[in-house]
């Protein structure tokens, strides 16, 4: 791309053909990049003069960030955002800004510029967390909080959890991240042990959320479906699997949406082990469907 826009300024012998990119005022750069993406403002500004200066500014960046980016930005001490330019402050919140005792993350996507969220197993109630008999928590790179709670055995299987943010009006997706197995390192390599696992194919889990401004939506899945995949091999043990939801929409950041979910397998006929409960996301939904089908990264 860049060898070909520079045609537009050089002629074949290098010489000047008249007016270029370089030419263009900087003002009329900016209003362009209004329309472009993140990524894309920043390639461009290796172009020339012009476009470096319009990338910079903070009319441009202004319009990136979400709404209500200062309720991100009093998530941290003031003089990590005191006199940054808008660009500057975009590039600090797309990094996750931890809250809630760093149980809870929130940034921002760095193509879309939207609010994501997760909350750690730690930021949620588990029955029977603190008996060792049932639960462990194990410490792994695998999660972004670097440590998931394991499940060893147990009846009465329930986790819960709550959060209230403002976030900005969007539709948002829910999902837990759920591995079935224990998984290790041996010799370099990556390998899962499913001593523990048994019971989640003989009822589904049954997931809920719901909003305080009265939206409500639930679902259920089998974890485990041994029987369906028998031919084929089991794909869901071993791996992280994103069981969604269920959708919400916000339709204002103010006042702040408090969000309740849940999980939960109590029927108390059969005991069930050997899962790995990490997180749950929140997500605005089409950037969800885009990195599922591996458009984003």
């Amino acid at each position: 791309m860049g060898a070909s826009l520079s045609n537009l300024t050089e002629g074949t012998n290098g010489t000047a053909m008249g007016p270029g990119l370089g030419d263009i005022p900087e003002s009329c750069v900016a209003c362009v990049f209004t329309y472009l993406t993140p990524p894309e403002i920043c390639n461009l500004a290796r172009l020339n003069r012009a476009f470096r200066g319009a990338a910079s500014s903070d009319s441009v960046w202004e319009k990136k960030l979400p709404s209500n980016y200062q309720d991100l930005l009093e998530l941290m001490p003031p003089e990590r955002y005191k006199n940054l330019s808008k660009k500057d402050i975009f590039a600090l919140l797309s990094h996750a800004i931890p809250f809630d005792d760093g149980n809870k993350e929130v940034w921002l996507d760095r193509v879309t510029g939207r609010v994501c969220m997760a909350i750690s197993a730690k930021g949620m109630a588990i029955t029977g967390i603190d008996d060792r008999r049932y639960w462990n928590w194990v410490s792994t790179e695998e999660s972004r909080f670097h440590v998931v709670a394991y499940l060893q055995q147990i009846w009465w299987f329930e986790v819960d959890g709550v959060v209230k943010f403002p976030l900005p009006a969007d539709v948002y997706t829910l999902s837990f991240r759920l591995h079935l197995g224990k998984f290790s390192k041996r010799l370099g390599r990556r390998v899962s042990s499913f001593e523990h696992t048994h019971g989640w194919h003989l009822k589904p889990v049954t997931f809920e959320l719901s909003t305080s401004d009265g939206q409500l939506t639930s679902c259920e899945h089998y974890l485990d479906d041994t029987e369906q995949d028998y031919e084929n091999g089991n794909h869901k043990r071993g791996c992280w699997i994103d069981y969604k939801v269920g959708e919400f929409i916000v339709g204002h950041s103010e006042p702040a949406t408090e969000v309740r979910f849940s999980m939960k397998q109590i029927a108390c006929t059969h005991s069930k082990g050997g899962l790995c409960v990490d997180s749950v996301f929140i997500i605005p939904t089409d950037i969800r469907e885009r990195k599922r089908r591996g458009i984003l990264k």
